[in-house]
């Protein structure tokens, strides 16, 4: 009743006597009334009372509290915006400067293009200045203290990436900003940059990158803007790590520069970002099977000559080789001021390889040489037979039971040999008396007697030998005189078989001798190169690491 009959009197005997005096009169006058007049007195009478009498009360108060709040906003957002010209520096006089603070934050490193040289970040951009036309009285306004409109309402700096390869210069995602009663202007949109950065691949993977993020006004000299930095180092707090970066450091230097185009001097902000490449990826899918690659290059001189796969054992390693560097190839930016150091080590290596080919065919052109195509120099005999093998302890085995066997059976012959030379027999005059026998018991005492040094009897063939009594053997002669045996032509034959036998295999022997030389010569030559090719492939993998190490990069 005193709502009614109080504050709202005025509304009803004001400007709201007209409705209800004339055409709202027959509503209530006549449907209406019934519903007032019937079940809707009762509610307003019994249950509702006390809902608009009590908590509703307090309700309808800050409803009208908060209503007065946000009428104060828009109040004061028409005071501000009325004859606000954003093209127009903030500064009272044209000689001021207008003094930005800038800051930057960043979100995420998204991607570093080494091909392309880019790095892609997502930065927030913080910003502030002060504005004298947006300054109010906190007072006035049901004590609102600060703001946010559209950044599209107000001047904002032209602050643009100067080192921008791809994309916007500025900034695309026009957030709000936020005004304080002092006029001062916090503005901070996020941005998805993709900066121009020099990427130097020479000990790539273990490398580390130093690219810059340069911002200043586009349009602005010094004269009109200046730029000041909110922190010496770039706001990591919401940073999210990558799993291929690593920023060491973040660091931010204001720097001035008169360009070529103009006479003015223009400010910029330059924040530099160390960043380092996490290099488990790279080791696990390409320098260890690099590594393990080239030690296949070493076995490739111990694998024996006789087994016939050298030669592709050689360029199946080559062409695997050649693959990686065709991976390198197309990870790392195309220039040609600088080799990445696993270039170099592959380019390295394949060189090896291709020399072990040249080096293999070597070893089986040696291998295979014989004394009817090749005579051994004096030179060489003594220097991969006898020097070499004793540096690189090495023992040439003894000869096996073959070469053993032939060597007896070549004694044997030259032993049965040296005591019987073949002539043809001489001739005895008719009714000549053979000589006297021997007065010595002899085996065959009733047929004609051998002589070592006549004729057979009755024809056929002789075999002459003298012996000295300190050459025969006892078994054989006795006695210290010359003796003579005719042999029959059967046991000549069965002789002169082994004589052709024993000169065959001496020839046979000497061949077998030359051939085991020229393969232990190519035996030696693989042994040398095998050292060789491990002491270049520990020295390779030593350079690999050790320059990025003392670089601090490892």
């Amino acid at each position: 009743m005193g709502r009614w009959g109080g504050g709202e009197v005025g509304r009803w005997g004001g400007g709201e006597v007209g409705r209800w005096g004339d055409g709202e009169v027959g509503r209530w006058g006549d449907g209406e009334v019934g519903r007032w007049g019937g079940g809707e007195v009762g509610r307003w009478g019994d249950g509702e009372v006390g809902r608009w009498g009590g908590g509703e009360m307090g309700r309808w108060g800050v409803f009208c509290h908060e209503k007065t709040h946000s009428h104060a906003e828009d109040e004061l957002f028409k005071k501000l915006f009325i004859g606000y010209n954003k093209w127009s520096r903030p500064v009272p006089n044209i000689s001021d400067v207008v003094i930005v603070k800038f800051g930057l934050s960043i979100a995420q490193l998204i991607d570093v293009d080494e091909k392309n040289q880019m790095m892609t970040t997502n930065v927030w951009l913080k910003q502030e200045w002060n504005d004298y036309k947006l300054r109010w009285r906190p007072s006035d306004y049901d004590n609102v203290t600060s703001i946010r409109v559209p950044s599209e309402l107000i001047w904002v700096p032209d602050i643009v990436l100067y080192n921008n390869a791809d994309g916007e210069f500025a900034v695309t995602h026009m957030t709000k900003a936020h005004l304080f009663h002092n006029g001062k202007v916090r503005w901070v949109p996020p941005a998805i940059y993709k900066s121009s950065c020099s990427i130097d691949v020479t000990f790539f993977p273990f490398d580390q990158q130093n690219c810059k993020m340069k911002f200043g006004s586009w349009t602005y000299d010094k004269a009109k803007i200046d730029l000041e930095r909110f922190e010496n180092t770039v706001d990591l707090n919401n940073y999210w790590e990558s799993g291929e970066w690593a920023i060491i450091n973040a660091v931010g230097t204001y720097n001035t520069k008169k360009y070529d185009c103009c006479h003015e001097i223009y400010p910029d902000i330059t924040y530099f970002f160390i960043i380092r490449r996490l290099p488990l990826f790279y080791t696990i899918n390409l320098i260890i099977p690099c590594l393990l690659i080239s030690c296949l290059t070493v076995l490739v001189f111990y694998l024996p000559s006789d087994c016939g796969e050298k030669i592709t054992l050689c360029i199946s390693v080559l062409l695997s080789l050649t693959v990686f560097l065709l991976l390198i190839t197309e990870i790392i930016p195309s220039t040609s001021l600088v080799i990445p150091l696993i270039g170099e080590y592959l380019l390295f290596t394949m060189i090896f390889v291709t020399l072990s080919i040249v080096i293999t065919v070597f070893v089986l052109n040696v291998h295979h040489r014989s004394p009817g195509t090749h005579k051994m120099p004096r030179w060489v005999h003594s220097v991969f037979l006898d020097l070499i093998p004793r540096w690189l302890f090495m023992r040439r085995p003894a000869p096996d039971g073959r070469r053993r066997r032939l060597l007896m059976l070549q004694q044997g012959a030259a032993v049965l040999t040296s005591y019987f030379s073949f002539r043809p027999p001489s001739p005895r005059p008719p009714g000549s008396t053979p000589p006297p026998q021997q007065n010595h018991p002899h085996p065959g005492a009733g047929q004609p007697h051998n002589r070592l040094d006549g004729g057979v009897e009755g024809g056929g063939g002789g075999v002459n030998r003298r012996v000295n009594p300190t050459q025969r053997p006892a078994n054989l002669v006795s006695d210290s005189r010359e003796i003579e045996f005719p042999l029959s032509p059967s046991v000549i034959r069965a002789l002169e078989g082994l004589h052709y036998i024993a000169d065959h295999l001496r020839a046979e022997d000497a061949d077998f001798s030359v051939k085991e030389d020229w393969k232990y010569v190519a035996m030696v030559i693989d042994r040398i190169f095998l050292w060789m090719f491990i002491i270049v492939c520990l020295l390779g993998t030593i350079g690999l690491f050790l320059p990025p190490w003392l670089a601090g990069m490892i």
